[in-house]
């Protein structure tokens, strides 16, 4: 389902509409994470890393938003469902890999309190990662294919940063880091499949 997402963004770049719904949907996606760092962190032992990394987030919000005028020059100014691309799957995709993960922390770490809190933020937030690693550079590439205004390099470049700030928070969380991050990546690839096929029935391939 993987090898879909190329040309499925490029189906959906073609529509000036749906690109708009597709950049708000990243920017929701994207100040949901900003947000979870938020409700994971401590009250008081919050690092200049983490603080960073949520203000990256809440930019990358701001950036995707901000380029949609350069398509559609009204509406937009939520992020209500009418203005996402499959907004039931696109948050069931961000809600469940949050319960996935803190569920297999819980039975296999047997966590609890903050500590799950914690270990669930560092491990949703890798996969998420790993996944804008490719999702990024792809959109890219057709966004430069097709002379488009809209651009997303500075992204790439942050998103990178973030996942290597990621693995080192993840090798001081745990000597058995890379086994954990799998599983994380496994279910994020499940629900990931699960939306690409819900966006390509709404935007079938010609």
């Amino acid at each position: 389902m993987t090898q879909l997402l190329k040309p499925l963004i490029e189906q959906i770049t073609k529509d000036p509409l749906v690109h708009a719904k597709w950049l708000n949907t990243l920017s929701f996606m994207e100040n949901t994470g900003a947000k979870k760092i938020s409700r994971f962190e401590s009250k008081t032992d919050v690092s200049l890393l983490i603080l960073k990394h949520a203000a990256e987030e809440h930019r990358h919000a701001y950036y995707l938003k901000k380029q949609i005028s350069k398509l559609a020059p009204t509406g937009f100014e939520n992020y209500d469902d009418a203005w996402l691309i499959s907004p039931q799957t696109s948050k069931y995709y961000l809600d469940m890999l949050d319960v996935w993960v803190s569920k297999y922390i819980k039975k296999t770490l047997g966590l609890s309190g903050y500590e799950l809190k914690w270990a669930s933020y560092l491990l949703v937030t890798y996969a998420i990662e790993v996944r804008a690693d490719e999702l990024y550079p792809i959109y890219q590439e057709i966004l430069t294919s097709i002379h488009s205004k809209i651009q997303v390099k500075s992204i790439i470049v942050e998103e990178v940063g973030h996942l290597n700030e990621m693995k080192a928070q993840l090798a001081e969380f745990s000597t058995d880091w890379e086994t954990h991050a799998a599983v994380a990546c496994d279910l994020e690839n499940k629900l990931f499949q699960a939306w690409i096929q819900s966006l390509s029935q709404l935007y079938p391939l010609n």
